[in-house]
């Protein structure tokens, strides 16, 4: 409770946002109405693959999620790579660093990592990999966090409210 009072007296809206890349991202995907799913973390990972139109999708051995993107999107391929989104509980450094080397993500790649106010060991986790140089737009939401590795951004962090 504590965790969700901080965010929200750190958190803005879209209006608060400098960057157009973000603006549009949080006006077009994660403000439209539309509710394709009642778990906020689910609902955030299909809004944004419609947003982007995503294709290639990596839920981390998440069957239950890939159902669920399945029937909402049937022609969504699975561990293709590289991954326009990756869905995960947990990516630390060290993962997201084998991630980039191995190819599996490319300048418009996003990641969303699910829950990161949920313990203090995914905070830490968040925090540190938002501190990586190579990840230039991060959105802390409270329910998950998004990252993007866009070269021609300049670093920034946001805070928005959904």
């Amino acid at each position: 409770m504590f965790s969700y009072v901080k965010f929200l007296f750190k958190s803005t809206n879209a209006h608060g946002v400098h960057s157009p890349f973000v603006f549009q991202y949080v006006t077009q995907c994660l403000y439209v109405r539309k509710r394709f799913h009642r778990d906020k973390s689910i609902n955030i990972l299909l809004k944004s693959i419609a947003y982007f139109k995503a294709n290639n999708i990596h839920l981390t051995h998440n069957v239950p999620v890939q159902k669920i993107v399945s029937h909402v999107f049937p022609n969504a391929h699975f561990e293709t790579e590289p991954s326009d989104i990756i869905y995960t509980d947990l990516l630390d450094t060290a993962r997201f660093e084998e991630l980039l080397s191995k190819g599996k993500l490319h300048n418009d790649s996003m990641v969303l990592m699910k829950g990161i106010h949920q313990n203090e060991k995914k905070i830490e986790a968040w925090k540190t990999l938002i501190a990586s140089p190579k990840i230039t737009v991060s959105i802390d939401m409270f329910h998950c966090g998004a990252i993007f590795i866009r070269k021609e951004q300049v670093k920034e962090h946001f805070t928005i409210r959904i």
